[in-house]
């Protein structure tokens, strides 16, 4: 992967406005400022956007560890250098054990209910939203309502776009390197 990325990394003490606000956001939540929101901080909407989108979710019923376990399924899927790294350290936070990130990795889990999740995640995202009913039941019999299984979907939906940043702009990884696996 290439050390230059293809857009400009935003300077977090240059950036106004919108984009100002979020980043400092941003650096109070991680204590430093992630190069994937530095790129999408180009654009004030962008960064709004993405950030608010976090937000939401992280207050949602779907758990941040499971949040955490979509995320590297569809980031190696993606082949998102960028989103495994730091989605795999975020799990960790989350309370996933090594075991657990790598497994989810593979779209897999020893939890029923995580795997049901992970499964449709990566249909979702493998056949371009082309689920069917059954995909759909296959998420409620193992205990999610209508609201969980929308939100899985932001979940999917947010990943792509972070996934599609980071590859298209070839964002600089600043997480420690996971290996992909299937992309």
């Amino acid at each position: 992967m290439s050390t230059t990325s293809r857009v400009a990394l935003v300077d977090p003490k240059q950036a106004q406005g919108d984009a100002k606000v979020a980043l400092d956001q941003i650096q109070a939540a991680f204590g430093g400022t992630p190069a994937m929101f530095r790129a999408v901080a180009n654009s004030p909407a962008a960064i709004k956007s993405l950030w608010g989108s976090f937000g939401a979710l992280g207050g949602g019923v779907i758990p941040a560890k499971l949040g955490e376990q979509i995320a590297v399924a569809i980031a190696d899927r993606n082949a998102c250098e960028y989103c495994l790294a730091a989605h795999t350290a975020l799990g960790r936070k989350a309370g996933a054990s090594s075991d657990e990130m790598a497994a989810a990795q593979m779209g897999e889990s020893a939890d029923p209910k995580t795997a049901a999740a992970l499964r449709f995640a990566l249909k979702v995202v493998n056949d371009r939203a082309q689920v069917n009913d059954a995909d759909v039941q296959s998420l409620r019999d193992v205990g999610f309502d209508d609201g969980a299984i929308v939100e899985i979907l932001a979940h999917v939906a947010l990943n792509l776009f972070t996934n599609y940043v980071n590859v298209a702009f070839a964002v600089p990884v600043d997480f420690p390197s996971v290996k992909l696996r299937r992309a």
